[in-house]
Order: structure tokens, then C-alpha cells, then sequence
């Protein structure tokens, strides 16, 4: 009987895995038809109208330089934002920019970079306007409130603003490994944040104090873009989450509505009272596609695995050392 079970479970499995496999076969093929196909349309939206509005996506999580995708994850590169923007900043006929955002955030770095840039393009005087899907947090909230509005959906995660960053102690599980890790340095904090010692007070000062600094930062960057004060925006700078209502109820948001509203608001605010066309920039490639629908497949099966993939991304994170983050500590969705 119990042959007969495991059979019957490996049948299951069989069929799940093609089922899968053709539904990520037919989402390529779908994507492929419509790419390219013209933007998001909305009242005024014309194809081959003289004014464009840019739609730049800001997906996964942020990291200085350029993005890329893997099976298990997407990041969005500084190098190919700020080259969006650079891009929009230049072309007289786009009147405006929709950013589309669904990212927990990442590098802080990286969040810096791109704000710079959306600096330039409304000195220019042209308006962006933030569209939030699934999530804009952390990391990614630093760059929305730099821009001229926000929109989010009722059950966006959004907020967490903080920093974080992380060490990992494995003196133990080298010990029992029979690994004896040996360091020659030049001075007595090159090797802060190894994995192969627990950090000393002394480094947990220095640590913490990097961390205060970005924290003010970004406590700074939410009060001018959000048109707050300090005293306003420290209650709500603890970390947590808001979901885009309560979002809209603390200020961090300015309204609800999805894409194409975003899209018919930011022509209003461009001042644009005719025909318009929206124009993406970084539209995915036939491979990137393939990617994120075998990426997306990859992400649901490792999760009815037990999540392996996030132990590994954890072993694969104190191997890389140090990294100062403004993210969720949690998965969402990749992909537009």
C-alpha cells in the first residue's frame, strides 16, 4: 500500500512540474506578442502622440551598477536607472515619467545614486511620479519620496525605513568543520564583520555608528521629499511596514489608484491636455522573459521545498561579507 502511495505522490509531482513548465511556456508566448506593444493606455492615450510619457520599472532588489536576473532573483542595477532617466531628461518630448516600483529595496548606495538622478530630471522641469505595485519599501521608499507624488493600492507594503546590516558568526561551524581560519591585516578593524570571530564592542560601535549615519540620511531625504519634519517622520521610521492605506494615513503616500491612474494623474500634473503616448524604457528581452517566468517557477517550487533557496541565499550572503541594506527581510514577487 505504501509502494502504491509513493507511486500515486510521484505521479503528482510529475503532473505538477509540466503543468508549471507549460504555463511558464505560455506566459513567454504571451509576453512576446504584447512586448513592445505601445505602454499602458489611459484617457488621453494615443499611439504616435507627440508628447510621451516615460515608464521606467524599478523591479527586485536594488544594487549599485548594472542589474540582472537569475532563477531565483531580480535586481534592479543604479547604472540602468540612471541611464532611463538621463535618457528622459534629454528627449524634449517626454513631458513626464511614471516609476513603476515593486522592490524591498536594497542597496543604500545604489537608492542615492537614482535620487540624484531624479533630481536632475524635475530641475529640468519635468515630473516624475511613483506607481507602487506589490511592494516600495526601504531602500526603494528613499528614491519614492524624492519624487513628485506617490501612488500605491490598499495592500502595497511600503515604509520601512531603516537601515540594516548583517554579520554572521561561524567561528562555531568552522570549529566543528575542523577549519581554522588565519588573518594577517594591517590594522587592528580590515577584518571587521569576518565570519571566522564574534565582533567586538569596539566594532559593534563603529558598525552601529555607519548605520546611525545612513539612518539620518534617510530620515533627512523622507522630511524634504514628503514635505515633513524630522519630529514627524521619526515615529514612523522604526522599521515597520504600512501597508499603501495606512501609508496614505501617516503621508508617506499620496494616493491609491494603479498604474493607469498613475499614468492619467502624471499628464495632469505635466500639464499635458491632450493626446499622449507612454514610451517603457528597459523593456525585457525574449532571454530576460525566459528568465523571469523560469525564475518565477523556480521560486515556487523551491518554496514547496522549504524554502532551500533562501537558507542558501543566507550561507551566500555571510560568504560576501559586509553590506550596508535598506530592504525587507522578506520575499515578494519578482517581475513586472
Amino acid at each position: 500500500m505504501m509502494k502504491n502511495l509513493r507511486a500515486a505522490m510521484a505521479a503528482n509531482r510529475r503532473v505538477v512540474i509540466a503543468g508549471i513548465l507549460a504555463l511558464v511556456a505560455l506566459s513567454v508566448v504571451v509576453a512576446l506578442f504584447y512586448q513592445g506593444g505601445g505602454g499602458v493606455a489611459g484617457a488621453g492615450w494615443v499611439r504616435g502622440a507627440r508628447n510621451v510619457i516615460g515608464l521606467i520599472y524599478l523591479d527586485g532588489v536594488l544594487t549599485s551598477g548594472a542589474g540582472y536576473s537569475s532563477l531565483t532573483e531580480s535586481y534592479t542595477g543604479s547604472d540602468d536607472i540612471v541611464a532611463f532617466l538621463r535618457e528622459a531628461t534629454q528627449d524634449p518630448a517626454v513631458r513626464a515619467v511614471v516609476l513603476r516600483v515593486n522592490s524591498p529595496g536594497g542597496s543604500a548606495a545604489a537608492a542615492q545614486e537614482i535620487s540624484q538622478e531624479i533630481k536632475e530630471f524635475r530641475d529640468a522641469g519635468k515630473v516624475i511620479v511613483t506607481s507602487m505595485g506589490d511592494v516600495g519599501a526601504s531602500g526603494a521608499y528613499w528614491i519614492a519620496a524624492q519624487t513628485d507624488r506617490i501612488f500605491a493600492v490598499p495592500a502595497t507594503m511600503t515604509g520601512s525605513i531603516g537601515v540594516i546590516m548583517e554579520t554572521y558568526d561561524l567561528a562555531g561551524l568552522y570549529g566543528k568543520l575542523g577549519i581554522s581560519p588565519e588573518t594577517i591585516k594591517s590594522g587592528p578593524f580590515k577584518d571587521i564583520g569576518t565570519s571566522s570571530r564574534p565582533m567586538t564592542p569596539e566594532e559593534q560601535k563603529i558598525m552601529q555608528a555607519m548605520v546611525d549615519d545612513i539612518f539620518d540620511q534617510f530620515v533627512g531625504v523622507v522630511a524634504e521629499g514628503r514635505k515633513m519634519t524630522r519630529a514627524a517622520v521619526l515615529p514612523l521610521a522604526d522599521g515597520r511596514v504600512f501597508t499603501g492605506r495606512q501609508a496614505m494615513a501617516a503621508g508617506l503616500v499620496d494616493e491609491m489608484g494603479n498604474l493607469p491612474a498613475a499614468v492619467r494623474k502624471t499628464a495632469e500634473l505635466a500639464g499635458i491636455a491632450g493626446s499622449y503616448r507612454v514610451k517603457e524604457y528597459g523593456a525585457l528581452s525574449p532571454w530576460q522573459l525566459l528568465l523571469r517566468e523560469i525564475g518565477a517557477a523556480a521560486r515556487s517550487l523551491g518554496a514547496a521545498a522549504g524554502n532551500l533557496g533562501a537558507a542558501a541565499g543566507s550561507l551566500s550572503g555571510a560568504a560576501r561579507g559586509l553590506g550596508v541594506l535598506q530592504t525587507l527581510p522578506i520575499s515578494i514577487p519578482g517581475g513586472r
